[in-house]
């Protein structure tokens, strides 16, 4: 069984990261505001990032990193821009302006 981590935009320009074991669900019942909270008020939204793994610990755990990560962090990850990714993890606040 694959275990996934993705990121929805929002229509507000926001993102938001989740786990799942069905992602194309999961996906759908953010779309159709079947998952109450933070998207359903966002509609519509988009998938922008997913990365597979063979374990739900694993997915969990990349979740919660992302989730503390900062935007610029994130779209870096998403273009696949790893160096830009290490340079933000380096002396965060100074990084970041």
């Amino acid at each position: 069984m694959s275990f996934w981590v993705y990121i929805l935009r929002c229509r507000d320009g926001s993102y938001y990261t989740g786990h799942t074991d069905n992602l194309e669900k999961r996906v759908a019942e953010h779309q159709t505001g079947l998952c109450e909270g933070y998207t359903a008020s966002r509609l519509p939204v988009e998938l922008v990032f997913s990365q597979e793994f063979s374990s739900r610990t694993e997915a969990l755990a990349m979740e919660q990193q992302i989730k503390g990560w900062s935007r610029r962090k994130k779209e870096a990850m998403m273009r696949g821009d790893w160096n830009e990714v290490n340079r933000l993890s380096r002396g965060k606040h100074r990084h970041e302006r």
